[in-house]
């Protein structure tokens, strides 16, 4: 293939990849080298790229065979934003295939950090982001476009992402930030935090009080977590901690009972005392676990059995779940 069709390919299909009849990647567009990083050339498609629809298709035979079809794909590894493709045959037993993100475009841009030169000129994709772009009344006109695309999809989502009460983060952010870590497979670990008698705090000091006792808690929260975790109120007096990377139960340990001993510090309100406490749930994954609603189910389990234990406390869902364990056994051998 001589220089100019290799360049027009990169311009006008920055995401595409060149098969020889092995399957195997003779050229890829700069797009799909930003998202799948160097070095394409050589290695086999579908050892990057797993096809999810249609199914079965394990090698190049098979991907021939979706010539003219749309292909759902996805990367193997990493962030795991699903992506389409068409497949057409040079007519020699190789291929060339051509992807886009489709609606997946504003993900995408977040997850890998993409500009408007990462798109063919004529993708829809450049017309979505402006779209982005435009429904951020706040923000300023900015010098160029990947600033102001960059900027705009940032103040969205923190407006959009954040509780406008305690300043945390909210359960939609919770539940995007638990959904990439899960697909991820990194280790991590999650605490479900309740307020113990807070509604008392309601109904006898007045909202005002509980709004107060609410930002007071998050502090202690932002001041029991890293940058790179997530601290978030979920619902009236339920936050949400994910620590990233860290599943050391001594450590965790040392989290849950200092954030109590700060939490049930009294907490001043117009010359009176504001006195609650929390209960929390522990649960850590070593990757394994891959389901979001999952990990909260667990989490939410470890908690409620923290409140039965008399509240200000914490427990893990390991031990509950190895307690079960031990109950099974001693059943099974009739004690």
């Amino acid at each position: 293939m001589n220089r100019f069709p290799i360049e027009m390919l990169h311009r006008f299909c920055p995401m595409h990849a060149v098969l020889d009849s092995t399957g195997h990647i003779r050229q890829a567009g700069p797009t799909l080298h930003k998202i799948c990083g160097d070095n394409l050339e050589g290695k086999r498609f579908l050892e990057i790229f797993e096809i999810y629809r249609p199914r079965a298709v394990v090698g190049m035979g098979d991907l021939l065979k979706t010539e003219g079809r749309k292909l759902h794909l996805r990367l193997r590894h990493g962030v795991r934003t699903p992506v389409k493709g068409v497949l057409g045959a040079d007519g020699n037993g190789g291929a060339v295939i051509n992807l886009s993100f489709g609606i997946s475009v504003i993900d995408a841009v977040r997850d890998y950090s993409l500009t408007s030169t990462d798109f063919a000129p004529t993708d829809l994709a450049v017309e979505m982001l402006y779209l982005v772009e435009a429904k951020s009344a706040a923000m300023d006109a900015s010098r160029n476009l990947n600033t102001r695309l960059q900027g705009a999809m940032v103040a969205a989502e923190k407006r959009a992402f954040t509780d406008t009460l305690t300043g945390l983060h909210n359960r939609r952010a919770v539940d995007q930030v638990l959904d990439r870590i899960c697909r991820s497979g990194q280790p991590f670990s999650l605490m479900h935090i309740d307020l113990d008698f807070f509604k008392q705090v309601n109904d006898t000091m007045g909202h005002a009080a509980g709004d107060h006792v609410l930002k007071a808690c998050a502090r202690a929260m932002l001041d029991t977590s890293r940058k790179d975790d997530t601290a978030a109120r979920v619902g009236g007096d339920e936050f949400v901690i994910i620590y990233t990377t860290l599943t050391n139960r001594s450590r965790l340990s040392d989290l849950a009972g200092h954030l109590i001993s700060r939490i049930e510090q009294p907490i001043p309100f117009e010359g009176q005392d504001c006195n609650v406490s929390a209960s929390i749930g522990v649960f850590s994954s070593d990757g394994s676990v891959t389901d979001p609603a999952l990990v909260m189910e667990r989490a939410d389990v470890a908690l409620y059995a923290a409140k039965r234990a008399g509240r200000a406390q914490y427990c893990f869902f390991d031990d509950i779940e190895a307690a079960s364990d031990d109950d099974q056994a001693r059943a099974a051998n009739g004690e």
